[in-house]
């Protein structure tokens, strides 16, 4: 996990320097930590970015008690990660597990509050991937409905086009990373879903 040292203390750095107590949690991958509009497009969540580039669901599971160190309250957390593991070579059972440890280190440490897991995305870079992604997903949502305080948050819909494909406008030329208009699709999603859980 060494490589993701510079990642971890410019996220400790994030915390060290708020001029404010965050109620949401964004945490995951560059997914979150490349959001340049997320405080302003979830202000009224009072929001911080805790995401740290590369990362992967097993990395978010390992930094948490690290990273949440001087984290004293929240009233959700949202959670995005899981392609890099499988983009690695992960299988979707290995990742499901990842996120059982994050959920468990959250409840050791908050105890109930409502975390959400954003549906790990269908990407144009790893479309050779996609069943691996959906068997994840499957997973992971199943996880969330074992109690009221965990949540599943399906972006699929709104980043795939008629026939299926992911949207091609919603990513950077990378076909990895999502675009100005990916970000806006995602944004509308979220607070649908965080603001009925918040």
């Amino acid at each position: 996990m060494i490589w993701y040292e510079e990642e971890v203390l410019r996220v400790e750095k994030v915390l060290s320097n708020l001029e404010y107590l965050p109620e949401t949690v964004f945490y995951g991958s560059s997914t979150f930590t490349l959001w340049e509009t997320l405080h302003t497009d979830f202000e009224e969540f009072k929001p911080v970015n805790l995401g740290f580039g590369g990362s992967t669901l097993g990395a978010c599971a390992w930094f948490f008690d690290r990273i949440f160190a001087p984290v004293t309250s929240l009233k959700s957390i949202l959670i995005y990660a899981g392609d890099n593991d499988l983009g690695d070579g992960r299988q979707p059972e290995e990742v499901c597990i990842f996120y059982r440890q994050l959920i468990c280190s959250i409840r050791e440490k908050f105890g109930n509050i409502p975390c959400s897991f954003i549906s790990i995305k269908p990407s144009l870079q790893r479309w050779n991937i996609i069943e691996q992604i959906k068997s994840a997903n499957a997973l992971i949502k199943a996880v969330t409905e074992e109690d009221e305080f965990q949540h599943y948050i399906d972006i699929f819909p709104e980043t795939l086009n008629a026939e299926g494909y992911p949207k091609k406008s919603f990513f950077e030329e990378d076909g990895l990373h999502l675009s100005t208009e990916g970000y806006a699709a995602w944004k509308e999603v979220i607070k649908r879903n965080i603001g009925q859980i918040n």
